[in-house]
């Protein structure tokens, strides 16, 4: 099963006077990671080189900023996918100190950037939601946003119509049954539309 990371951590490594500043964080899609990288570009403006990975739902990015191919976001991506994560952007600042250290260099020091801020990174599972739709008659309404609350699910929205639209947003692994119980309970007066799959 996929990991993906409770938290943001960061993680800083000198090597021969060149310093790397990483952070492994929580990631949804690329739009976001765009998001962060140019935040850390605008807070470190000193920098040489914003490098960056990403692993979101099916999506990667390797981001070498600059330096010479290959050294910086490919051996980072590999970092996250060596250790089954999802939904992760790890992200390194590098301060050039004034020694090159080769290719070989690069890669190590990136990939250990890396995966020193894993070592402290909290991981748990990839929980896989989807946002169902039920419309039901106005006299349903209560029943539904009962059983959603006391099945600890996300109500989204609400629309009222020619019948109460409620978007939901629950567990993958849980939708079936909780579908099966609402048609139960509602005498199959439940309408329901596809799911969209959400993270």
């Amino acid at each position: 099963m996929p990991l993906t990371l409770a938290s943001p951590v960061h993680h800083e490594l000198i090597i021969k006077k060149s310093r790397f500043i990483a952070c492994v964080q929580p990631m949804a899609d690329r739009a976001g990671a765009v998001q962060v990288v140019a935040q850390l570009r605008a807070e470190h403006p000193g920098a040489t080189h914003v490098c960056w990975a990403l692993l979101a739902g099916g999506h990667s990015a390797a981001v070498d900023d600059g330096e010479p191919g290959g050294t910086a976001g490919r051996p980072m991506l590999d970092v996250l996918r060596h250790q089954d994560l999802d939904g992760v952007l790890a992200t390194v600042v590098r301060y050039f100190g004034g020694v090159k250290l080769g290719a070989g260099g690069l890669v190590r020091a990136y990939t250990d950037s890396v995966a020193q801020a894993l070592l402290q990174a909290e991981k748990i599972p990839v929980v896989r939601r989807e946002l169902w739709t039920c419309q039901v008659p106005y006299a349903l309404e209560g029943l539904l946003r009962r059983e959603i609350e006391a099945a600890g699910l996300e109500l989204q929205a609400v629309e009222h119509g020619s019948l109460v639209s409620l978007r939901v947003s629950l567990p993958a692994d849980l939708a079936a049954a909780w579908r099966a119980r609402i048609d139960d309970l509602s005498h199959g007066r439940a309408a329901w539309h596809e799911p969209d799959a959400a993270m």
